[in-house]
């Protein structure tokens, strides 16, 4: 039997209660997703049947741990059409993940004159990093700017790569438009440059299954709080012979080979990365969550294309209110912007009514600038959300225009 949205809805507990006597509509999803019962049943069980510390340990609780927590990578390579899981590195989120690669990866490959290309699109994990790793070497850093639409232009990027090109950092989809970038296209026009190319995948991996062998990437990190995962975990993959070149982020227990006053050698990737005690749970949870999204993926994303056409429908008949991004492809995120009223103010007032949404720069100030607006208000839609969540969304925002009228 096919499965249907009311049937996923019951999976997530959070979804039964209320907000302000309202019964909750979350449309947030793109800040964090809310968490399958599964996932929490995980995490109990973790702790009340395995708990105990991963690596090197001779006893059953470390050895059942252990297995658990290597068997959790060999998932994250399956969500990423990975035959091999050495890649992947378990992080704290992609926040870490893009410095990680800043500080090893940058520090040791940039140099005065050379040049990093991000977009105009990225969230601010992925500017400020390479600011700072800019700063210390002398790279430049150049931008590739976005269209009326919310779509990078093509043109301009094409025309910014060059032999200095050393690097270009960009995301899979923007949190704050919703954009699908032509990550693969870009990244292919990269290489025939010679530079080496990171994608931030936070808000894609919520929404679609990744191949990152097709992508053609070197780097590739997402979150897994926005893949109905725990907070505090996050997966960067690398190419392994990159990173096996590369020197250590972090240094301390789990990560060395051998210690000796006189020096130190360090294990190859991922261990080499991932020091002191992981977030053993967190990394369990994840790749339950992982195999959820995964068992469910075609008729969630399905589902959530038809909701972004429902939402972008009744939030374009509302009079006064303005869809901010609207590229030709794009993921279940709607931001917009009420005439007269601050974004402040609509997510407050929506929230009166139950139903969270996101209000703000989103994270990304230089969109902002650039599209010359404070914030937008964001909903963003996951597969439990439903029809009739958008529709009383729509009749809530109709109410704030008349008051703000």
């Amino acid at each position: 039997m096919a499965l249907s949205i009311d049937q996923l809805r019951k999976d997530f507990p959070i979804l039964n209660r209320t907000v302000h006597g309202r019964p909750l509509i979350y449309l947030d999803n793109a800040a964090t997703s809310q968490k399958p019962q599964v996932v929490i049943d995980a995490l109990t069980n973790y702790y009340t049947q395995t708990n105990a510390n991963v690596h090197r340990g001779v006893h059953q609780l470390s050895e059942q741990a252990t297995v658990a927590f290597e068997q959790s990578r060999e998932v994250i390579a399956e969500f990423l059409g990975l035959k091999e899981s050495r890649g992947c590195i378990f992080v704290r989120g992609a926040t870490e993940a893009i410095n990680l690669v800043a500080e090893t990866w940058g520090r040791t490959h940039l140099k005065a004159g050379d040049e990093i290309i991000l977009t105009a699109l990225e969230h601010h994990a992925n500017i400020v990093p390479w600011q700072i790793v800019a700063e210390r070497t002398g790279a430049k850093i150049l931008v590739v700017p976005v269209t009326a639409k919310g779509e990078l232009d093509l043109v301009v990027y094409q025309k910014l790569l060059s032999s200095k090109t050393k690097l270009v950092a960009l995301s899979h989809v923007s949190n704050a438009l919703g954009t699908i970038n032509p990550v693969a296209q870009m990244t292919k026009l990269a290489k025939s440059a010679g530079a080496t190319v990171l994608i931030d995948g936070c808000q894609a991996a919520s929404h679609f299954r990744v191949d990152v062998k097709a992508l053609g990437c070197d780097f590739y990190c997402f979150s897994g709080h926005k893949t109905l995962g725990p907070t505090g975990i996050g997966v960067l993959w690398g190419r392994p012979e990159l990173l096996d070149s590369l020197p250590p982020y972090q240094s301390g227990g789990d990560m060395i080979r051998k210690v000796d006053f006189e020096g130190t050698t360090f294990r190859e990737a991922p261990e080499r990365f991932e020091a002191g005690t992981p977030d053993i749970s967190g990394a369990i949870g994840l790749a339950v969550a992982l195999k959820y999204f995964m068992s469910i993926s075609e008729v969630a994303h399905t589902h959530e294309q038809k909701l972004l056409v429902h939402a972008t429908e009744r939030l374009r008949a509302i009079k006064g209110l303005k869809i901010i991004g609207e590229a030709a492809e794009k993921v279940s995120i709607i931001s917009f912007l009420i005439e007269g009223s601050h974004p402040h103010d609509i997510g407050t007032i929506l929230d009166t009514d139950g139903i969270a949404i996101r209000t703000g720069h989103h994270c990304c100030m230089p969109l902002m600038k650039h599209l010359g607006i404070p914030g937008t208000a964001r909903a963003s839609f996951a597969f439990y959300n439903t029809f009739a969540e958008v529709d009383q969304l729509a009749i809530s925002l109709e109410r704030i225009r008349k008051m703000m009228a």
